[in-house]
């Protein structure tokens, strides 16, 4: 099963911790870590592009 459908059915509360845990074959530690890091990638957004801030010598 793809890692990401798993992470989005336990964000939407259809796994517990330990049931996504067991799919996707981590321990509590690890999976806590890769939530974070999926938290991450949700709330960052690319930097929006600039050029009025460049200086042209």
């Amino acid at each position: 099963m793809d890692k990401s459908k798993v992470i989005t059915a336990y964000q939407r509360g259809f796994l517990t911790v330990r049931e996504c845990g067991q799919i996707l074959g981590m321990e509590e530690r690890q999976l806590q870590s890769l939530l974070a890091l999926e938290e991450g990638r949700s709330v960052r957004r690319p930097a929006p592009e600039n050029d009025s801030l460049e200086t042209g010598s």
